[in-house]
């Protein structure tokens, strides 16, 4: 869900993604292959042109439990914990709310777990022990939404992240394409991939296909 408020020289764009699926093999167990509240908010205040000063805060977490997927039956999350949070002042590029990258230079991130998944161990970075890991670094956020025909939409989302703190080189990644292609005022087809690079969580890419027919509900 999107809301997006304007007056004069300030812009505040919000956007919510909350997502929960779950996928049934015959022979295999129950699996969950979506769980996700997010919450993306920028506030601008006109520069000069198409520039803004700006402002944004990102929050992520899932709302029910995480297994291992070797042994589906260690839990490794739950519903804030992870949570993770991203905040800092920036310079916002803005063509229009469905083409922006906002560069923020002065970036915090805070990890946040319960402390029974630090009890032996590391976890998604935050030191055994610990409950919290707070990082300093470099954020770029770019959004762009276009129609490739009439009622097939294509929305891309990107964010990258680099810790001045501890190994800046390595970039997180998170990439999303949404392609909507509506059938008519209730229905359409939907494909979702997103990918997502993240050492801190696991050192590799992870990445997620969706195909699905979706009902929409627009107010």
């Amino acid at each position: 869900y999107d809301y997006n408020y304007k007056n004069g020289d300030w812009n505040w764009d919000n956007k919510w993604i909350v997502s929960y699926g779950l996928t049934k093999i015959k022979g295999a167990d129950t699996q969950k292959t979506d769980d996700r509240i997010e919450l993306n908010s920028l506030l601008g205040k006109k520069a000069s042109g198409e520039w803004f000063y700006s402002a944004f805060f990102n929050f992520k977490t899932q709302m029910d439990t995480g297994l291992d997927p070797a042994t589906q039956t260690v839990k490794i999350s739950h519903f804030f914990s992870p949570a993770f949070f991203q905040f800092g002042p920036g310079m916002l590029w803005k063509k229009s709310d469905n083409l922006k990258v906002n560069i923020a230079p002065a970036t915090s991130k805070l990890i946040v777990v319960h402390d029974h998944f630090t009890e032996f161990g590391s976890s998604f970075g935050v030191e055994q022990g610990e409950t919290t890991r707070y990082e300093l670094g470099a954020a770029i956020n770019g959004y762009y939404k276009f129609n490739i025909m009439e009622n097939v939409s294509v929305e891309n989302i990107l964010n990258l992240y680099s810790n001045y703190l501890e190994e800046a080189k390595n970039v997180d990644i998170d990439y999303q394409l949404n392609i909507v292609m509506k059938i008519n005022k209730y229905l359409s087809t939907n494909f979702a991939f997103q990918t997502i690079y993240d050492d801190n969580a696991f050192r590799g890419f992870q990445t997620k296909q969706i195909i699905g027919l979706g009902v929409n509900y627009g107010f």
